[in-house]
């Protein structure tokens, strides 16, 4: 069986290459000519860790195609995967412009039976309206299943995500549609859950949701154990040994960001308001995270002084390790107050780069750690990535101006880096 993913960004290229891999044809479908060109000389538009090298050889096998021929396309496959974005708009609400060219795109060019699998993130009841577009736009009509299969990728882990899924959600009307798609994933050893359109799309909202809700619940305790001089860290431990919560998503940190939560918490929000309800707790998640940034740059500010004119080091741009991904990234908004109060910044990140919108005479990339640490007034931790948690801190200490350490993420070693003369503060650890 032939598959068509139309989209190949992140999700869309994951999702051609996990196919790829479990022996399907794959063709890639996008508009944008200069990506398709990339993709086809084995070039990935964005960093993900082992998905250049999947990437590679299967254009070399032939198992994997690109194209910008969107009729010939849509002809030549029986499924057609839909992988494009759905960003925010400014109220909340979800942007549905890119499905529902796709939409008419397939009503407009099918000439037989489709099964469209909407893989994108998409508000509760989009099935029905990604149904109406197509039917909509049909010369004459011809029979289509559309199936709900939301992805569930964490950037930064997506190869391991695509081969040991904690679970494939299969959501649709039609019993042999969804039995169609449950073969295509036949290979891998996961937990199936079939239901309606409807019940997958709000899987996918409610699972990223509850997951916001963790880390926004530990990053509001943690400003009580600020107070209270309590570790937050030591609290999250003894939380996590209890199976009923569990240890992930219990450590208090700056906040999240990236392509999925904040986008996806604020659609849930704007659909519930559309059916009359209001998510209280799911609205208090949202402005806990708004708001931690500028709470860490006040625990900042109570030990540095005025910030205006100090140098200060950010060490890591991306919003978590394991990728260059910066949307909504808390390293964005942390460096945005500090240039606001006219400190000078010095940043580092092991693959993401400064955007050009930022680049001004008081902030500067360095392509080394330790240029961008010499002669700071201090240093913040924004992105765990590796190379700052287990980097030479006690040589490192030696380069700063000042022994300022802010560890944004709560991972560094704070016994270990007070020996070496640092002077550290985290998030909720008194």
């Amino acid at each position: 069986m032939n598959i068509l993913v139309v989209g190949v960004g992140y999700v869309g290229t994951t999702t051609a290459l996990l196919f790829a891999e479990l022996g399907w044809k794959v063709t890639g479908f996008d508009t944008d000519i200069h990506k398709i060109q990339a993709l086809k000389e084995g070039n990935l538009p964005f960093f993900e860790p082992g998905l250049d090298t999947l990437l590679d050889k299967h254009v070399q096998l032939g198992n994997l195609s690109f194209t910008t021929d969107s009729a010939q396309a849509i002809r030549g496959h029986h499924v057609i995967f839909i992988c494009v974005g759905t960003p925010s708009q400014a109220d909340g609400s979800t942007n549905l412009t890119y499905v529902q060219k796709v939409a008419e795109m397939i009503g407009d060019d099918m000439e037989s039976y489709k099964l469209i699998v909407m893989k994108s993130t998409v508000p509760i009841g989009t099935h029905k309206k990604v149904c109406q577009w197509i039917t909509d736009a049909q010369q004459v009509h011809l029979p289509f299943d559309v199936v709900s299969n939301p992805e569930f990728l964490r950037e930064g882990s997506a190869v391991h995500d695509c081969f040991h899924p904690d679970r494939i959600v299969i959501g649709s009307d039609s019993e042999t549609a969804a039995q169609q798609v449950s073969m295509l994933y036949k290979s891998i050893a996961s937990p199936l859950v079939m239901t309606n359109p409807t019940t997958a799309e709000m899987i996918k909202y409610a699972s990223n949701a509850f997951l916001a809700t963790k880390i926004s619940y530990m990053n509001e305790l943690a400003r009580l154990c600020d107070q209270v001089d309590v570790s937050i860290s030591t609290v999250a431990q003894g939380m996590g040994l209890d199976p009923r919560i569990g240890r992930s998503f219990l450590r208090a940190g700056i906040g999240y960001g990236g392509s999925c939560f904040p986008k996806d918490v604020l659609s849930l929000l704007h659909t519930a308001q559309d059916y009359g309800i209001d998510l209280n707790l799911i609205r208090s998640v949202v402005e806990v995270n708004n708001t931690q940034c500028q709470y860490f740059i006040k625990r900042i500010r109570s030990k540095l002084g005025i910030l205006r004119g100090k140098r200060i080091a950010i060490l890591g741009l991306s919003f978590k390790p394991g990728t260059d991904d910066m949307r909504e990234a808390p390293a964005l908004a942390i460096i945005k107050e500090l240039l606001g109060c006219g400190s000078f910044l010095k940043v580092h990140d092991p693959v993401a780069k400064l955007p050009d919108g930022l680049k001004t005479h008081a902030i500067k990339q360095y392509d080394t750690i330790e240029e961008t640490l010499l002669s700071v007034h201090a240093v913040i931790l924004c992105t765990e990535w590796s190379d700052y948690v287990k980097g030479d801190w006690k040589a490192w200490s030696h380069l700063l101006k000042l022994p300022y350490l802010f560890d944004g993420r709560n991972v560094l070693d704070r016994s270990q880096l007070e020996s070496w003369g640092l002077n550290y503060t985290g998030i909720g650890n008194g």
